[in-house]
């Protein structure tokens, strides 16, 4: 029986040690590693072999895959291997949920989960979780809803924050689950958070690379890595304005896919992207140096940010580059980032917000990055109240249209915004200036509101009914037969003299073509169909 049992054992230690083995081998192996460039226009290349993290002067930080540190090697840079950021300490791990009260613990995996949830069960008015999808290892992407009517589209801005797609950039994970705490238990007792979960639509997702970030098992963050469990670099893996559908060469990512859907599910207006490995509000553009056409805006807001995280921090803190601010190109070209993706095809206003030179800092600094960024996270997202706004809307039917916002002689790469489908509402927001705004959707005809004034802190309402632009038969006014009949004439007898309907189509009831619907109309109907009067000519819209 001993040797029974002992056999047992020998063949569970083989078969643990197998399981161990498989899942060290899954790791991907990632490289950070230093190496010096003479000249800033080798990044053009480069960028495009390995993940920049940091340029400071000539140095340049990067990571890469092995297969990317071999294509880097046969570009002839000579660089020092460096200690990996997700390896340089033992992050103190929660040893309860509870003990996460105290912010200054990494959660596990399981934790973190169970934390997200928590909030939905205790706020289930103003917060709720959605499971947006999974990674590669199959752990939930979960983003918190938190608004004064969750789960109900308003005529209102939607914002995000996300945070850590690289999984060893941990400080912008527990601030935006302190975020999210914050907003929910000072929510009716604090006059800002009450007004900004009355009147924005906030989504939060604080761990956008859960596979990075628990690599090494779900009990802890230690070892955590920049990409993701297939060794991808998640923010070179967008579709990228000029660079195509996969300018990193890979495929999209699950992590990638669920961003891209959510983004076309919703109507995100204001963002931004929480990342680590320097200390700056980085706007766009990253893919190419031409600036956007709301840059001054951009660096307004960017400047905001910045500048108020300085009223709260000890010196030396945000003040990277331009004192705490960047454009994205300026400091180094990124191809496939996301946040040139939400700015170039979904209408959206993102940043890239840098709160920590050091990735995977300390847990017991943890409350010092909150109080650092903790006013400048409230502010940022109430610059999504300002610029213009308004509802668009279908004029016959009132029902909301999905209309595209055309700031004239100002729009450009793809700048526009554009309205939600299920509401309507629209907010554009703008630096200081007078504006004329063309207002069009499929199957509408467009329209334009001229001269439009604007403050940075003002707010101008603008509700707009576009005219579909339906193909239509002079005279059919009922628009049921395709044609002119009696019952035509009854239903427009009925709209001048009995508050009937107006007709669906008003051009097709000035037969008179005299710009204005009356009796006179009635009267070259009558006499077009029954003493044959001359064919109705509808040349002039209707009143």
């Amino acid at each position: 029986m001993a040797n029974y049992i002992m056999g047992r054992k020998l063949i569970l230690l083989i078969v643990m040690s197998l399981i161990l083995s498989a899942s060290l081998v899954a790791q991907p192996v990632e490289h950070y590693f230093r190496f010096e460039i003479s000249d800033r226009q080798e990044l053009e290349v480069i960028t495009r072999v390995v993940s920049i993290s940091n340029v400071e002067g000539n140095t340049v930080y990067a990571y890469a895959n092995p297969g990317q540190l071999r294509k880097f090697e046969a570009l002839g840079y000579s660089y020092t291997i460096l200690l990996h950021p997700g390896s340089m300490i033992v992050p103190r791990m929660a040893p309860t949920l509870e003990a996460l009260a105290e912010w200054n613990y990494y959660p596990s995996y399981d934790q973190y989960v169970a934390m997200m949830y928590q909030f939905e069960s205790d706020y289930p008015g103003l917060c709720q979780v959605y499971s947006a999808g999974y990674s590669v290892q199959g752990r939930e992407i979960l983003f918190a809803r938190i608004s004064d009517n969750v789960g109900v589209d308003e005529e209102e801005p939607e914002v995000m924050y996300t945070s850590t797609m690289h999984g060893d950039e941990a400080v912008g994970y527990i601030m935006m689950l302190r975020l999210i705490d914050s907003l929910l238990t000072s929510y009716g007792t604090d006059p800002e958070a009450t007004t900004m979960v009355n009147n924005l639509d906030i989504w939060i997702n604080p761990l956008a690379n859960p596979d990075g970030t628990y690599i090494t098992g779900n009990s802890s963050v230690a070892g955590a890595i920049r990409y993701n469990a297939n060794g991808v670099d998640l923010n070179r893996n967008f579709p990228d304005p000029q660079d195509g559908d996969h300018p990193d060469g890979n495929e999209w990512q699950p992590e990638t896919v669920v961003m891209m859907n959510f983004a076309a599910d919703r109507n995100i207006v204001l963002s931004a992207n929480f990342h680590g490995g320097a200390e700056v509000v980085n706007y766009p553009w990253d893919t190419w140096p031409r600036a956007h056409p709301d840059d001054t805006w951009y660096e307004y807001i960017s400047r905001c940010y910045a500048d108020t995280v300085h009223e709260y921090c000890a010196p030396g803190y945000m003040d990277d580059l331009d004192n705490g601010v960047t454009n994205g190109f300026d400091w180094y070209e990124v191809a496939g980032g996301r946040q040139d993706y939400m700015n170039y095809w979904h209408g959206g206003r993102e940043t890239t917000i840098e709160v920590s030179r050091t990735k995977l800092v300390d847990a017991s600094t943890l409350p010092i990055y909150w109080e650092y960024n903790r006013v400048s996270l409230f502010d940022y997202f109430e610059k999504a109240y300002y610029g213009f706004r308004g509802v668009v809307t279908d004029q016959i039917s009132g029902e909301p249209v999905a209309a595209t916002i055309t700031v004239l002689g100002h729009d450009d790469d793809s700048s526009q915004v554009y309205s939600d489908a299920v509401t309507g509402n629209y907010h554009r927001m703008i630096y200081s200036g007078t504006y004329d705004i063309e207002y069009s959707a499929e199957d509408y005809l467009p329209d334009t509101v001229f001269d439009l004034s604007v403050t940075l802190d003002g707010i101008v309402t603008v509700d707009v009914q576009l005219m579909p632009d339906i193909p239509y038969v002079c005279g059919d006014v009922d628009d049921e037969n395709d044609r002119l009949d009696l019952l035509d004439i009854d239903y427009f007898i009925s709209y001048l003299y009995r508050e009937g309907p107006p007709p669906p189509v008003t051009e097709a009831a000035d037969v008179d073509g005299s710009g204005q619907l009356d009796i006179l109309d009635i009267d070259y109907m009558i006499d077009y169909l029954f003493r044959g009067g001359p064919e109705p000519t509808c040349q002039s819209a209707g009143s």
